[in-house]
């Protein structure tokens, strides 16, 4: 029920304390403020880091091999392991009803490229078709590998958008033109771009046996790639990779003679697994935020509290005349409790809708490699309105419990 009269006594305390009533809703809003910005960089280092696990398919595994690091059936340690086709394809042929796509690489670092007078040093992969979608490639012009140029060892080449530009000034159209890789010419049949940008479009494909004859690699592959069929959900698809991931790593350390334990021999990179690190990583940093902002917020209750508890002893005397004249232990509370509220009530939206103001201009600008976009949805707003409530209801609760305790008898001898 609306009772003009307790306003009236709100507003007429607020005016007569301007300036501690502004310090103290200051405290509140700041915490609030606080609070909601660290959620919208929490969110923004969560869209961030999905945004880096895009660039790439989502469940991707990497096989690569090293070094070995112990000794291992009278073997010594600091043997170098090198992965074959045939690796692969028994691989491929005993978990095909689990993949999803696949591809070996045999890698060429640093190699030169050139048309005509312009050169450039770039990365050259030898793949097999697949590898476009392990990779989320978008092809700009022409096609991709087909099987056709890998059963045909084909020299052809695919490139980046960074090479293409490049490479071929003034907007010339690269399809159909023969560059050379390390002096040895290939028609470009298609050109990429990839969602991870300049780095990612600095290379350029040719079908995995080409590159093997070509650049002396015979049957050797530096990388093994694969996506697994999809789950129903993450949890799921987490696990049929590890157990996956488990499967290989076993028979290439079984087949290399490599101690069960030697890490350095065969690498498996997870992505999935990477990624739950990462957001387990982002779920710690979130609760660390609400951490933050909540003990700010805690701190500004209590200067609330502090500043409620002044003006319980200042209306001492008023307190005890109301209760002289019959006023009710719950009516004292209450008009404590409705001036908490809304004093902390009032400041907290301040906060909010500063935070969110903020957030909504300035959010959009943020974009780096781990932060983007900043912002925070419906429900972390609705939870901070929850929280206000909750705030000035405490600030306010031992203050109105003190003043209801009051004598009417020793109130009014109150100086």
């Amino acid at each position: 029920m609306f009772d003009l009269e307790r306003w009236q006594e709100i507003f007429e305390t607020i005016s007569k304390n301007k300036l501690r009533t502004f310090l103290t809703g200051v405290s509140v809003a700041s915490g609030i403020f606080i609070l909601v910005v660290l959620l919208g960089i929490g969110k923004g280092m969560q869209n961030g880091i999905s945004s880096e696990f895009e660039n790439d398919a989502s469940n991707i595994l990497y096989i690569w091999t090293g070094v070995t690091s112990k000794e291992y059936k009278g073997l010594n340690p600091g043997r170098r392991i090198v992965l074959h086709n045939e690796d692969y394809n028994t691989t491929v042929a005993n978990h095909q009803d689990e993949l999803e796509y696949k591809s070996s690489i045999y890698r060429i670092w640093n190699g030169s490229v050139t048309y005509k007078k312009e050169t450039g040093s770039y990365r050259v992969e030898g793949v097999l078709p697949d590898y476009q979608f392990l990779e989320n490639a978008s092809m700009v012009q022409g096609r991709y590998l087909n099987e056709q140029d890998v059963n045909g060892s084909e020299k052809y080449v695919v490139i980046g958008n960074k090479v293409k530009t490049d490479l071929f000034k003034n907007g010339l159209d690269p399809i159909g033109k023969y560059v050379q890789v390390s002096g040895i010419n290939f028609k470009v049949i298609g050109v990429f771009s990839d969602p991870g940008g300049e780095r990612e479009e600095s290379r350029v494909f040719m079908p995995l046996p080409t590159a093997q004859r070509v650049f002396g690699g015979y049957d050797e592959l530096q990388n093994l790639s694969f996506t697994l069929e999809k789950e129903e959900n993450f949890d799921a698809a987490l696990a049929a990779s590890q157990r996956f991931s488990a499967k290989l790593e076993s028979y290439l350390k079984d087949k290399y003679n490599i101690a069960p334990d030697d890490n350095s021999a065969v690498t498996v990179n997870n992505s999935l697994e990477n990624a739950k690190r990462f957001f387990d990583l982002m779920n710690m940093i979130r609760l660390f935020f609400w951490g933050v902002g909540i003990c700010t917020i805690v701190a500004g209750v209590v200067g609330v509290s502090n500043i409620m508890l002044i003006i319980v002893k200042e209306r001492t005397k008023e307190i005890g005349v109301r209760k002289a004249l019959g006023a009710q232990p719950i009516s004292i509370i209450g008009m404590v409790l409705h001036e908490s509220i809304f004093v902390t009530t009032i400041a907290g939206f301040v906060g909010l809708i500063s935070s969110l103001a903020l957030l909504e201009f300035v959010g959009p600008l943020i974009e780096t490699q781990y932060i983007t976009n900043p912002s925070v949805n419906f429900n972390v707003a609705l939870s901070t309105v929850f929280i206000l409530v909750i705030a000035g209801a405490l600030a306010g609760f031992f203050p109105a419990r003190r003043a209801a305790k009051i004598k009417p008898i020793i109130a009014l001898r109150d100086e």
